[in-house]
């Protein structure tokens, strides 16, 4: 693919088929994504790729104690809820997941199924758990090389065929996450990425995000034109 067609065209996947990653296309996407660059080349990410059952126990954990009441455990500051404009999109993406869902604004069972659908990381094949080493927590500039590392994964993802979704909901009862995908207590969890292959019959798949423009983002300055 261009590289053009895997940025303009990857989309956040939230529906897989039933249909297993084999093991060396990840490590190809990972070795893909690892020229991410860093700051001082410092590369302080690392992997835990789970699927099969250690992947399925993570989601009954995480459903489970969700479900149970059990507050969130993520190891990354949430920082203050979104208002204006950034809530505002927050909004929009819900509503245009939801209508092509067909998922009424008054239908609670059906907007419970899908929180809970992201509890268990969209019931993707394979989840990727990224963490970075404790011994750098503090600075901004590791989860800053994280999400750097994690925006290539997506992409080569995409180039290979592959959807992905990146979901910090999977990752809400750390303590499930670092038994069953054996991460030590050396390591802050980032995030992680649902990954498999794309089920194009899912409605929520054909959902593409709204972007403000460049005009919107950019500010120019010390140009001619």
């Amino acid at each position: 693919m261009e590289f053009d067609d895997v940025i303009m065209g990857r989309r956040s996947i939230r529906g897989y088929q039933k249909k297993p990653v084999p093991k060396a296309l990840i490590r190809e996407i990972l070795q893909l994504a690892m020229r991410a660059p860093t700051s001082l080349n410092t590369q302080p990410w690392n992997f835990y790729v789970v699927a099969g059952e250690v992947l399925d126990k993570i989601r009954a954990g995480n459903v489970e104690r969700n479900l149970a009441g059990v507050p969130h455990s993520r190891e990354f500051r949430l920082g203050p809820d979104y208002a204006g404009a950034h809530r505002e999109r927050q909004i929009g993406i819900a509503i245009q997941l939801f209508e092509a869902m067909g998922i009424e604004r008054h239908d609670k069972e059906a907007r419970q199924d899908w929180i809970l659908r992201g509890f268990r990381q969209f019931d993707a094949p394979v989840s990727i758990v990224i963490t970075y080493d404790k011994s750098i927590q503090g600075s901004d500039i590791a989860p800053f090389d994280c999400g750097g590392v994690v925006n290539c994964l997506v992409n080569a993802a995409w180039s290979k065929g592959l959807g992905c979704v990146i979901n910090s909901q999977g990752i809400m009862q750390s303590p499930v996450v670092r038994e069953h995908a054996g991460i030590p207590d050396d390591q802050v969890i980032q995030t992680c990425v649902a990954m498999g292959w794309p089920d194009d019959s899912f409605p929520a798949n054909a959902v593409v995000s709204t972007r403000k423009s460049v005009d919107e983002a950019a500010v120019f300055r010390g140009f001619d034109d």
